[in-house]
């Protein structure tokens, strides 16, 4: 039963991976311009954000699995979960996360790198006349990426030989023993990830806080496709009526414009830069709308108006979820400051969640039914992701290997600290896992809370009975986290005050763009057409559900032909 249980887990995470690679491949593709696409920096960008995600998303597995050793209703470890089969579940993960964060390290700091400068050392002329050959490409290019390669090894030399810290206040725990790495490999790279991560919540902080408040308030606000037939009518009808002025005008002067007033020409000028407008207005319509287009794009435009008041929708779902995270990693901030039990000489590690955080709370009880814990966590961290994505791929920066890409991974590695430590760090040390505060009848035995419930507790550090020591089993995500603050406290303080920087430029940006006012229409047309002259192009919100029909039906109404 626990070896289908345990398979079926894994199973979850392939699937889950699988969905990552899919996602990922599809941003890759939206994003990256027709000219940057290169078979090597595409594959490169993907492998390096499935990567990543795989590595965020690999925290609800091992909450599973280790929770799985124990009964939270009985606050006991299962007849199966011996210390031996303990340890080769902790150790399978352990090799699994090294893996991981060894992978996303060199893919950031070397693999990245170096499929930016093949793209960049790619000569078409040259090429052609055969003057550069695939060895010069690649000898290019790995010239370049020598000084990166350098920064790793400089990392890894610190790491391998800077002192960790031993000051934990005095505190004498063996969680805290088995935080202070004495592998020096393994400190290295836990250095490394430290540097990564500190880089990574200052792009954090800038980018998702901003994209997390934009994203939500602007898809609310976002007018109705400009591809309505009304507007399309409208326009024709006002180029015609522009056109039939100019010839009123021109016709003042017989066919000399020597002859116009000045009145009459400035007139005449205005009428000509109003028709530039309609016509470009026209023309991008016309594209909207799918003009010369194939058939399976009109019909993904009939698609995308059927569900766009779910939009409205959509936007009001992540605005909730978004403040929900928001609450949650303040009062968890709180906690931290108040109540860690050794403050900034160790990162500002908490022991035990002494206020109540929503989010942390529903990930713990639904953790119970795996894995209905994983989908709204993968949902979470997809959700921030394609916030981010949105704030910066949607606002004009155009993704590119060495950039782009690049900053996303340092972005998800700071994250992943965010998501374990502040959005819900009782169920990413222990999940659901519990322990029976009584004394056992006899050293052998498991304490009996079977017939006294009052006495099951989660599971804590701090616990100093040896029955939680017996059950309670960390996860190796945060063990892997708390044992960066812990060893360099450095990184702990500056992990821990930035999230209130994240905070409060998410609230700020947030009250800012949900009062600002704004013009419907006008950034879909700002981009081809002068900005003064696209004022007023679409209806206001009471005629969103008029206008959403007739993109259904491609016909304009008879009110909106007579409106003009």
């Amino acid at each position: 039963m626990a070896l289908v249980r345990i398979s079926l887990i894994w199973a979850g995470y392939a699937f889950v991976v699988g969905i990552l690679l899919a996602v990922a491949s599809v941003f890759v593709h939206v994003y990256q311009t027709p000219r940057d696409r290169y078979p090597s920096v595409t594959f490169t960008c993907v492998i390096a954000i499935t990567s990543l995600l795989a590595t965020v998303l690999l925290l609800p597995v091992d909450v599973a699995l280790v929770s799985s050793t124990t009964s939270s209703k009985l606050g006991q470890r299962k007849e199966w979960a011996t210390q031996d089969e303990v340890d080769k579940i902790t150790y399978s993960l352990t090799v699994f996360y090294y893996v991981l964060y060894s992978l996303d390290t060199l893919l950031c700091l070397l693999g990245i790198p170096f499929a930016y400068f093949w793209y960049e050392g790619y000569d078409e002329g040259a090429t052609e006349t055969d003057q550069q050959t695939a060895g010069r490409r690649f000898w290019g290019a790995l010239k370049y990426t020598m000084s990166f390669i350098t920064i790793l090894i400089i990392l890894f030399l610190v790491g391998l030989f800077i002192p960790a810290s031993r000051d934990t206040n005095g505190i004498n725990l063996d969680y805290f023993k088995r935080l202070l790495n004495e592998n020096r490999g393994e400190r290295a790279l836990t250095f490394v990830l430290a540097v990564l991560m500190t880089i990574g919540i200052c792009l954090y902080i800038l980018y998702t806080s901003t994209g997390l408040a934009l994203f939500p308030i602007n898809l609310m606000k976002t007018a109705p496709s400009i591809s309505n037939p009304r507007l399309r009518a409208s326009t024709a009808v006002q180029l015609e009526t522009n056109r039939e002025q100019q010839r009123q005008v021109e016709g003042r002067c017989t066919g000399n414009p020597d002859l116009l007033s000045s009145k009459d020409r400035r007139e005449l000028d205005t009428l000509a830069r109003e028709e530039r407008t309609l016509i470009q207005r026209q023309r991008l319509v016309e594209e909207a709308q799918g003009e010369g287009w194939s058939c399976l794009t009109k019909a993904w435009f009939k698609i995308e108006a059927v569900f766009h008041p779910f939009k409205l929708l959509g936007g009001i779902l992540l605005v909730l979820v978004a403040l929900l995270t928001w609450v949650s990693m303040l009062l968890t901030a709180v906690d931290k400051a108040k109540n860690s039990i050794c403050k900034n000489l160790c990162g500002y590690i908490l022991g035990h969640v002494g206020i109540f955080n929503p989010f942390n709370w529903a990930l713990v009880q639904s953790a119970n039914i795996f894995p209905v814990d994983y989908a709204i966590f993968t949902m979470l961290v997809l959700s921030f992701f394609l916030q981010f994505c949105c704030r910066d791929c949607c606002s004009g920066n155009p993704l590119l290997a060495g950039q782009t890409t690049d900053m996303l991974m340092l972005i998800i590695l700071a994250f992943n600290y965010s998501m374990s430590m502040l959005v819900a760090p009782q169920y990413a040390t222990f999940g659901p896992q519990s322990f029976c505060d009584r004394a056992p009848e006899s050293p052998l035995d498991q304490s009996d809370c079977s017939n006294n419930k009052q006495f099951i507790k989660p599971c804590s550090v701090l616990a100093d009975n040896p029955a939680a020591q017996q059950v309670c089993t960390p996860s190796i995500g945060s063990t892997l986290l708390n044992s960066v603050t812990l060893n360099f406290p450095f990184f702990g303080v500056v992990f821990f005050w930035a999230q209130f920087l994240f905070l409060g430029l998410y609230l700020v940006t947030f009250l800012t763009v949900l009062f600002r006012s704004q013009n419907f229409g006008e950034r879909q047309l700002d981009e081809d057409a002068e900005e003064a002259e696209e004022e007023g192009l679409l209806a206001t919100t009471d005629r969103r559900f008029n206008v959403t029909r007739q993109d259904i039906t491609g016909r304009a109404s008879r009110s909106g032909r007579s409106d003009n």
